[in-house]
């Protein structure tokens, strides 16, 4: 198989290199946990331990730059902020940390070209979601953070989030996924009830390839400042759609920009609502970020993942594969394709779980199961191939 057009672009779904190079560094209490999770550094309590998580919105920046450009409309920028705080807290909540969370932003700009009134619209963006959480019973607390000007190494602008979080050592969910297990997927897409629109379900991975897959190439010279010159020409905005051009999405006309600018979706209200009855009878939680589909493969020891009853694919990854052409198998490696949160536990306690997904406004469905294996493998059996990554 040749080489995915992901890493032609000079990104990763596997992240190989970074993994290879934090291979050697200490693993933290429970390696098996989604987040490394720390001793009570904070207290010195061994009833206790710490979380220190820190993520960025990625490239959906540079998207949101595109829109804002062309369009002038502020309404991008308060979603990324929620980007990259969402990429912080669902890996946490990944662990069982759901509530009670400091975070700190860190903002890098360009200031000739990204002004003083998108950073206040990202600062809006910040407060705003804390105020969201906060009505569904999720306390955040914001400690401020850094803005610097750094036009000499970052292109347009990078949003970037810390969090950090102490929690009680016995409300750790570490990851056991073993055969039996059903695994329950979460939504991407839709509107849940602490949304205000329709959620296109991009998250916070696959911007990169979805930005250039499916915008035209006027883009590229338009600007120049929006990618990176190293990506080969014909990778560069290589697509054939406008931003301004309308899906219909269950009778509405969305924007190809507003639907990929979708803010990233948190499934804390959700995951609290949920660990409070059954936090003991999970033996996996994981976040479909990088890797997309086959994340999991991180978390798991001689089982095999069958996926074989996942969501219909929502329009917004129909878009991007009409427009790329992108081989189907790299499409699941890069792309949630419709569920971001996954649920490992076993039958009996399924409908329970996605009745409370149902709650909030979130579809739930038995997306696969767990059976023993050597070694690890998940396949991904969809209506466009059967595909197995190991």
């Amino acid at each position: 198989m040749g080489k995915m057009k992901y890493d032609q672009r000079g990104v990763s779904a596997t992240k190989d290199e970074v993994h290879a190079a934090i291979k050697h560094l200490d693993k933290g209490l429970y390696p098996n946990a989604f987040c490394k999770i720390l001793p009570d550094i904070a207290a010195g309590d061994p009833d206790y331990c710490n979380l220190l998580h820190a993520d960025t919105a990625g490239t959906k920046t540079s998207l949101a730059y595109l829109y804002w450009r062309e369009t002038g409309d502020l309404s991008a920028w308060p979603g990324v902020a929620q980007d990259a705080i969402v990429m912080n807290l669902d890996d946490m909540a990944c662990v069982g940390c759901v509530d009670d969370i400091i975070l700190s932003s860190t903002i890098g700009r360009n200031k000739n070209l990204v002004p003083g009134e998108v950073i206040a619209a990202v600062i809006r963006g910040t407060s705003d979601f804390i105020e969201t959480m906060q009505a569904h019973g999720v306390h955040l607390h914001l400690a401020g953070g850094e803005t610097a000007d750094v036009g000499d190494i970052v292109r347009t602008i990078d949003v970037g989030f810390t969090a950090f979080a102490r929690m009680k050592r016995k409300d750790v969910l570490i990851n056991h996924i073993q055969p039996g297990d059903v695994v329950v997927g979460l939504a991407s897409f839709g509107r849940a009830t602490y949304e205000n629109a329709y959620n296109g379900g991009m998250g916070s991975n696959g911007l990169t390839a979805a930005r250039h897959d499916v915008l035209d190439h006027e883009y590229a010279a338009k600007y120049p400042e929006s990618f990176d010159p190293a990506i080969p020409t014909d990778l560069v905005y290589s697509g054939n759609r406008r931003l301004d051009e309308t899906v219909l999405i269950d009778n509405q006309e969305i924007t190809i920009g507003k639907l990929i600018l979708s803010p990233t979706r948190t499934y804390l209200p959700v995951l609290k609502a949920i660990f409070a009855q059954y936090r003991d009878r999970l033996h996996g939680v994981i976040h479909c970020t990088g890797g997309g589909q086959t994340k999991v493969l991180k978390f798991i020891s001689d089982v095999h993942v069958v996926k074989d009853n996942l969501f219909e694919l929502p329009p917004l990854f129909r878009v991007i594969r009409d427009s790329s052409g992108t081989d189907w198998r790299e499409m699941y490696q890069v792309f949630n394709m419709g569920h971001r949160m996954e649920l490992y536990l076993a039958p009996e306690h399924a409908d329970d779980v996605i009745r409370i997904a149902n709650q909030f406004g979130i579809e739930a469905r038995v997306i696969g199961h767990v059976e023993a294996g050597a070694g690890e493998t998940v396949t991904i059996k969809s209506p466009f191939g059967e595909f197995v990554y190991r």
